[in-house]
């Protein structure tokens, strides 16, 4: 089978081709039919995400398809279904073993695109909105990076949930797709004044922020009293220096979120959140958006489209072929 991984942390991503593997006692086997790129991918090729799984890695957190073998522990009702599987690397790849506890059985009529693209990006804002910030109907949601993986599904949820979005992005194609997605208002980044756009909008209650940097400073002082400010990630390349006085004056929460650490302490906030998630997609309330459908021989472009910033939503890397952009 064919694998796209590295070799060494800091090495350029190749496609290499291994032996289908066997899979262990508690595990399936998945013949993969869609992965879909996070932010994280890139990391874990520099050696920079928080897990640094064993070497050589096959790289692709996220990934569908349909279950072809278990092992004997395993449920064998999964053989033959058609899942998601949340599994941290080993996702771009055409077959791979999984823990069986991993696999969620996706709705019927849900494209394997679709499952690719959904549970990292709809399960981080699910459980950062409900679980950990507590979003209330009426409250005021602030997203930044509201065009990007997450933050496109932040808003998406937060319109969900009741909230009043601000979305902000950069430039106006992006800006036009996160207002499609359900933002009551827009900010650019690159134009406007963000702290005094939210101050005159009436201030956040909640900041949704993957991106760091000078916008998650401004998005404090933005902040209305007693404000929850998540921290999703730091795709700016620049981790925010808080300043614990301006916290303790305006009562506000800072609260850090990474939505794959509760597999080892919490896995059930994880699995309630995602089983929730697909009902909504069931009932036609959520629709992941993919900017592109890449081969697998194509991951490498795949990952610059992130690394570049020109994808919005999810890229998605197909095993069969499909392309489109």
């Amino acid at each position: 089978m064919n694998s796209f991984e590295i070799a060494a942390f800091g090495a350029t991503p190749a496609l290499v081709q291994r032996p289908a593997p066997q899979p262990a006692p508690s595990e399936v086997r998945v013949r993969i039919a869609a992965c879909g790129l996070n932010f994280a991918d890139l990391l874990m090729i520099e050696g920079k995400y928080q897990e640094r799984p064993p070497l050589p890695v096959t790289l692709g957190m996220e990934l569908a398809g349909t279950v072809e073998a278990v092992g004997r522990d395993a449920n064998p009702a999964l053989l033959g279904r058609r899942v998601a599987v949340y599994a941290g690397s080993g996702g771009l790849a055409e077959a791979g073993c999984f823990p069986a506890a991993r696999c969620v059985p996706l709705p019927e009529g849900m494209p394997f695109t679709d499952a690719a693209a959904f549970q990292v990006a709809y399960g981080t804002s699910h459980v950062a909105l409900d679980h950990k910030a507590r979003l209330q109907p009426g409250e005021t949601l602030l997203v930044l990076g509201a065009a990007g993986g997450v933050g496109l599904t932040a808003v998406e949820i937060g319109k969900r949930m009741g909230a009043r979005v601000i979305a902000c992005a950069r430039g106006p194609q992006r800006l036009a797709i996160a207002e499609q997605a359900g933002a009551d208002h827009l900010i650019d980044s690159t134009t406007d004044d963000l702290r005094d756009q939210v101050k005159a909008l009436g201030g956040a209650d909640v900041v949704y922020d993957p991106v760091g940097g000078d916008l998650s400073t401004q998005a404090m002082r933005a902040c209305n009293p007693d404000a929850r400010l998540l921290v999703i990630g730091f795709a700016s390349g620049e981790v925010p220096q808080i300043k614990a006085n301006h916290l303790l004056v305006k009562n506000l929460t800072v609260m850090g979120l990474y939505w794959g650490g509760y597999l080892a302490f919490r896995p059930e906030v994880l699995t309630d959140s995602l089983s929730r998630l697909f009902q909504w997609y069931a009932e036609g309330h959520l629709r992941p958006h993919v900017s592109h459908t890449l081969p697998l021989s194509r991951a490498a472009e795949g990952l610059d489209l992130l690394r570049q910033r020109k994808a919005t939503g999810k890229v998605v890397i197909t095993m069969d072929g499909a392309a489109t952009a």
